[in-house]
Parts: C-alpha cells; sequence; structure tokens
C-alpha cells in the first residue's frame, strides 16, 4: 500500500535559490507514495520589515542560519522517487494546497516585471489574509478570492546545466506559475536524473496570469502530492492536466517563441490523442485551445495552452 510522509520545512530539507543535479535527496518515496510538504516564502528584502515578527519559526531560522545559493525561491526537498531514470516522467498529482499564515507579501522591483522602467520604487506590500472567508484584503480595500498554487514545481535539471536560479522556468519545471495547478490537477515533468528530485516552492494566495509585476501574494503553503513514476511515457517539456483541461507548456526568453511552443506541444499531445492529421490538431487548436500567459517577469516567458478533454471526444459538447 502507498505510504504517505510529511515532509517540514525545517532548514536542512530547504534549498534556498536553486536546482542542481548535484543536490542530495532529503527524502525517497516510492512511486504512489503520498507526501504532506510544508514550504515557506520570501527571502529578506522581499517581505516589509512589519512583518519579521510574523514569520513562521522555521523561515527564521533559514534566515538565521542559512545563506541562498543563488537569488531564487526558497524550495522543499529534492524528494526522490525510487526507481526513477532519466527518460522517465514524474507525474505529481495535486490533492491539497492549505494556507500556512494568515499574511502574505508583494513586491515591485525596479528594472524587473513586466514594465521594468515605469516604477523606479522598490516596494513591499503586507497583504492581509482572512483563511475562515478565502479571501485576500488589500491595503487599499479590495478583496480577492483566494486560488492557492505553487509557482514553483519541479525536478533537478540535466547535469549540463550545472547549479541554476530557481527563478527561470525550463523542460524541469521550476518556476511556471501556472495558477491553474490547483488540487484536482496533475503535473508531468520529464526526468533529467536518478531519483528525479522533486522540488517544491513559491506558494501563491492569489496570482493573474502574468504575474505583471513580478509577485503575487505571497506566502507559505502546505502541498499534499501524490507522486507517480511514469515508465510509459516520454516528454521533453512539462504538461499539465485540470478536470477539465489538457494544458502544454512553452517557455522561452521571447513570448512568440514561448507561444509558438506551447501550440506545438498541444498539436503533438492532439495526435497523441487521436489520429487526426497535423493540420486538423492545428485547426482545433486555433477553434478550441487557448493559450494563455502564464508570467512575463521570470527571465524566461511562460504560455500554457489549455484545450477542453471534450474536444478529444468524437460528438462531445465542448
Amino acid at each position: 500500500m502507498a505510504t504517505e510522509h510529511h515532509l517540514s520545512a525545517v532548514p536542512e530539507h530547504l534549498s534556498w535559490g536553486a536546482f542542481s543535479s548535484a543536490f542530495e535527496p532529503v527524502l525517497q518515496v516510492e512511486s504512489g507514495d503520498r507526501v504532506v510538504v510544508d514550504t515557506v516564502s520570501g527571502s529578506p528584502g522581499q517581505y516589509p520589515d512589519e512583518v519579521a515578527d510574523r514569520l513562521l519559526p522555521e523561515h527564521r531560522e533559514l534566515i538565521a542560519t542559512r545563506l541562498p545559493i543563488l537569488p531564487g525561491h526558497i524550495m522543499t526537498g529534492p524528494i526522490a522517487i525510487r526507481g526513477a531514470r532519466p527518460g522517465d516522467v514524474l507525474e505529481i498529482r495535486i490533492l491539497d494546497v492549505a494556507l500556512r499564515q494568515d499574511w502574505a507579501w508583494n513586491m515591485i522591483v525596479p528594472l524587473r516585471g513586466t514594465l521594468p522602467d515605469d516604477f523606479p520604487n522598490r516596494r513591499l506590500l503586507t497583504i492581509e489574509i482572512d483563511r475562515p472567508k478565502m479571501v485576500a484584503r488589500l491595503p487599499w480595500g479590495t478583496e480577492l478570492p483566494l486560488s492557492p498554487f505553487f509557482g514553483v514545481l519541479g525536478v533537478l535539471p540535466p547535469a549540463e546545466w550545472g547549479t541554476i536560479s530557481s527563478i527561470a522556468p525550463g523542460a524541469h519545471g521550476g518556476n511556471l506559475d501556472i495558477k491553474e495547478l490547483t488540487p484536482g490537477s496533475t503535473l508531468y515533468l520529464p526526468v533529467f536524473n536518478e531519483g528525479a528530485g522533486f522540488m517544491v516552492g513559491d506558494g501563491h494566495a492569489v496570482q493573474a496570469d502574468g504575474e505583471s509585476c513580478v509577485s503575487a501574494a505571497e506566502t507559505a503553503l502546505t502541498g499534499t502530492f501524490e507522486l507517480h513514476l511514469r515508465t510509459d511515457l516520454t516528454l521533453t517539456m512539462p504538461r499539465a492536466e485540470t478536470p477539465t483541461h489538457h494544458v502544454t507548456i512553452g517557455i522561452d526568453p521571447d513570448l512568440d517563441d514561448a507561444a509558438r511552443q506551447g501550440v506545438r506541444e498541444m498539436i503533438a499531445l492532439i495526435r497523441d490523442h487521436t489520429d487526426v492529421s497535423a493540420e486538423d490538431a492545428y485547426t482545433l487548436c486555433s477553434l478550441a485551445a487557448d493559450v494563455r500567459i502564464s508570467q512575463l517577469v521570470n527571465v524566461n516567458k511562460g504560455c500554457h495552452v489549455m484545450l477542453p478533454k471534450a474536444a478529444l471526444v468524437p460528438g462531445a459538447k465542448v
């Protein structure tokens, strides 16, 4: 029977800022096991000083005892899946995402974001979270419904990449910032190393597509995942599915090229599931597959393409 594990966010379970194939696993599980993973979010200078005393104890301990490897996110892991080998696929079923604290932070950073030259002053903002009502209260009075998800879900990258920042997404996943990856969704990542090395972090209480000002409502989350090793699949890029949609992903420094990659991936997915021609798959994309911007602000741009599952079922209503 599958086993459930709990991985806390104590400093020895965290990687601060980087992915690397050289990282040793902090937990090893069997395919099919469930893992409850605690995370924290925010480096000094990202959250306002006024909330420093509200940091979770393990977050304070990390900051007091460790330095970031590279500028980037605080991630929990890596988690090794026994038997995973390069060329396999890791199937990550997202079962639950829960808030760990009643506040979030947001920042505007000069020379970054969608409008790098328009906002020359750094701004750090505290956002209060009402957990019973599941809303975020912005300082000017607006309330937004929460939809927590993890911005960073990844595996260890190819060895030849060396040690890389967690900021830029890639074929290993990482900082995907896809808000559809909520409970009930599944992410598929190509495996590049023995054990895969699953890492997760960058908790968001709520985020819009694009993440325009460089950050969302950043907060600490607990995720429950079921990890399955797939030796029957071959992928070179991440894919996902929600209860209602297939999702392909394009990642590139150029937004046009990211969109092209996402659409090409969707054409391939359609042809994997049906016997239609490439031309028919392309037409179906134009009629039924929405091309959405995941994020604009993290070196590599992200586009995800969403096709209703019913579009692949003859006679079904989309």
